[in-house]
């Protein structure tokens, strides 16, 4: 048998072709997997709202498997992820995102947080929009020490909304009126 012989490049050629399939396949469970536990952490990662006859826009999101409640949205048209969180006072941006938003530091202050006391800064996010829910003028706080991108939604947004918890899901409505 020479080198040339039909039989052995056939058979390398399906052996290659198992092989990149199966490289293939793994790629694509990798891709779907990946995809699951995304929206298991955010269910809320493409949010729907419903405006009511009313002029109401409601906005229904569904809570992760820790039972808090994420999702996507925009500060200053600058996409970002949120965290409702009815604890804190204002909405918390970390430094990054906040420069990219365009947002100004204003006057330094204190927090206390899980992590303890921590410097942050005071701001004004010009337009937060959840969904189809846009809040004009809202109150904020720049925490450099915050290393995460998520940001924390609180209640200088929140108290803007009516919000309604049902079991895993929380609806929240706002008056375009």
């Amino acid at each position: 048998m020479n080198s040339n012989d039909p039989e052995k490049t056939s058979k390398r050629m399906g052996q290659g072709m198992i092989v990149a399939s199966c490289i293939l396949a793994l790629i694509l469970l990798t891709t779907l997997f990946d995809g699951f536990l995304e929206n298991a952490r955010n269910p809320n990662s493409n949010p729907d709202s419903i405006t009511n006859a009313f002029g109401e826009t409601e906005l229904v999101l569904q809570s992760n498997r820790q039972g808090q409640y994420v999702l996507n949205g925009f500060i200053n048209n600058v996409p970002t992820e949120f965290i409702l969180d009815t604890g804190a006072t204002d909405v918390v941006i970390p430094s990054e995102l906040a420069q990219a938003s365009g947002l100004q530091y204003g006057f330094q202050g204190q927090a206390m947080t899980a992590n303890g006391l921590v410097s942050i800064y005071s701001t004004v996010i010009d337009e937060l929009r959840l969904g189809d829910i846009t809040l004009f003028n809202v109150r904020a706080s720049i925490n450099p020490a915050m290393h995460e991108s998520m940001v924390l939604l609180g209640m200088s947004a929140l108290g803007q909304v009516e919000f309604n918890q049902q079991g895993s899901r929380l609806t929240l409505r706002h008056d375009n009126n």
